[in-house]
């Protein structure tokens, strides 16, 4: 039997899948006929995904990934509640996967309507409104970098680069609080949470933040 990956290896293999994505070159794996009929007894994904469910970002599609290999959970805006908490704890503690991955990507519209809502006073209606009510937090509670206001004090929202990568990293920050399994296993270093985020137009796939080792350093708090 082969090692089990460690959460450096998961990262490792998403990284070149997503490479290979960007350049064209993509390898299509686990989709042949013979994979369907492995699968049919089990499965032992490596990466926990949660992701926005925009139509524009497969997460299989853009880490070049194929069946059986990641665990996906989608919602809109990659917004935490209960039943996504469960869904990626089912994945951690019974399907024991190293890695989860927070997929946020740039012109999202859970994070657009939550700007919007800020800037006017205006709440969507109908269930979308829960939606915006998570992602809202995120952007209010952001860290006040270098030579800004914070939103409070009148100085206007940053920009939307920044906020949606704010969103990013509050989504892993809460999930590593809410989540005391998914703690137990980052402390013993079997397991890890990064924050990634999705360029639609050239498809790249950047760290943006880690908690637990690996491999690699997520970029700095905020590049213009």
């Amino acid at each position: 039997m082969t090692a089990a990956p460690t959460p450096a290896d998961a990262w490792a293999t998403l990284r070149e899948g997503n490479q290979r994505f960007v350049a064209g070159t993509m390898d299509h794996p686990s989709q042949s006929v013979q994979r369907r009929g492995e699968l049919s007894t089990g499965q032992r994904p490596t990466a926990v995904i949660l992701g926005c469910s925009d139509s524009r970002v497969a997460a299989e599609i853009i880490f070049d990934q194929g069946l059986g290999d990641m665990f996906v959970v989608r919602t809109a805006g990659q917004v935490l509640d209960t039943t996504v908490i469960g869904s990626i704890e089912y994945g951690i503690g019974i399907l024991d996967i190293p890695l989860v991955v927070v997929l946020g990507h740039d012109s999202c519209g859970a994070v657009a309507a939550a700007v919007d809502a800020l800037e006017t006073g205006r709440m969507p209606t109908g269930f979308v409104r829960a939606i915006v009510d998570r992602v809202i937090p995120a952007l209010l509670t952001r860290a006040v970098l270098p030579g800004e206001e914070p939103i409070a004090g009148g100085g206007g929202l940053p920009p939307a680069d920044q906020l949606r990568r704010e969103h990013v990293r509050s989504t892993v920050e809460m999930l590593v609080d809410y989540s005391s399994m998914l703690r137990e296993r980052i402390e013993a270093g079997t397991a890890a949470v990064v924050g990634v985020e999705y360029t639609l137009a050239d498809g790249t796939a950047r760290l943006v933040d880690a908690v637990g080792e690996v491999g690699e350093e997520p970029l700095p708090r905020y590049v213009a």
